[in-house]
């Protein structure tokens, strides 16, 4: 389990990776922040597309980048996302593409921390958001 100062750290990387979201259609801006099992922090933002399925979620992103270097071990990851540039109001669990991703690389107990802002986040664990998911 991630201990505060984990969860504090990855909340405001998320946050800030909402600033890179390229959201022109949707107005909606996600940012992630994936913790490897090495301590490295992965971070992804959404990037959509005109022809829609191309689109790509943030935590897709920051996962693609972490497998794309060679990580393989992942601890947690932090999201957050609502429309516009202002805080978001509420929370911004994965969308079922996502946690189908999480289930190829992560342990059940892997932790999903959905960020509204410092003060104001939920952790759950994969096989919460994820019940028997699909699995090889």
């Amino acid at each position: 389990m991630l201990d505060g100062k984990e969860i504090q750290e990855l909340i405001i990387t998320a946050l800030e990776q909402r600033k890179n979201a390229y959201a022109p259609y949707s107005d909606f801006r996600v940012g992630a922040a994936l913790l490897t099992d090495s301590g490295k922090v992965y971070t992804g933002c959404n990037i959509e597309n005109s022809a829609y399925t191309p689109t790509n979620c943030a935590e897709r992103t920051a996962f693609f980048k972490a497998v794309s270097e060679g990580a393989r071990g992942f601890r947690a990851i932090c999201i957050t996302g609502g429309p516009g540039k202002k805080e978001p109001e509420e929370f911004c669990p994965p969308c079922g593409v996502c946690r189908q991703v999480m289930l190829e690389f992560c342990s059940p107990d892997f932790e999903i921390i959905l960020a509204i802002n410092g003060e104001r986040y939920q952790v759950y664990t994969l096989d919460e958001l994820a019940p028997m998911g699909f699995r090889l």
